[in-house]
């Protein structure tokens, strides 16, 4: 199967933002930890959410994890056929 270039910035995309969605919480300090924060707010809202720094560290760790499973792919080790017979749906 031949993947195009579409495809696989579809991959990377859904990729970016798994690995984002797992990056979020680390670093997080929310104004209830700080002991700060503006009266009528939320104590559990963040002091300094740090996401440009969070994007940069999604970016590298999804773009390592696509350059594994692509090479899985391509070496063979990660197939429909391979992965069916892992779970036990032999067809």
């Amino acid at each position: 199967m031949v993947y195009t270039l579409s495809t696989w910035f579809a991959i990377y995309f859904v990729m970016w933002w798994l690995t984002l969605f797992v990056t979020l919480p680390f670093g997080v300090r929310s104004q209830y930890e700080e002991g700060v924060g503006a009266p009528g707010t939320d104590p559990g809202a963040p002091v300094a959410h740090l996401l440009g720094r969070k994007m940069i560290w999604t970016t590298i760790i999804s773009a390592a994890i696509f350059a594994i499973s692509m090479y899985a792919y391509d070496a063979g080790y990660l197939s429909v056929d391979r992965l069916s017979r892992l779970m036990g749906l032999d067809f």
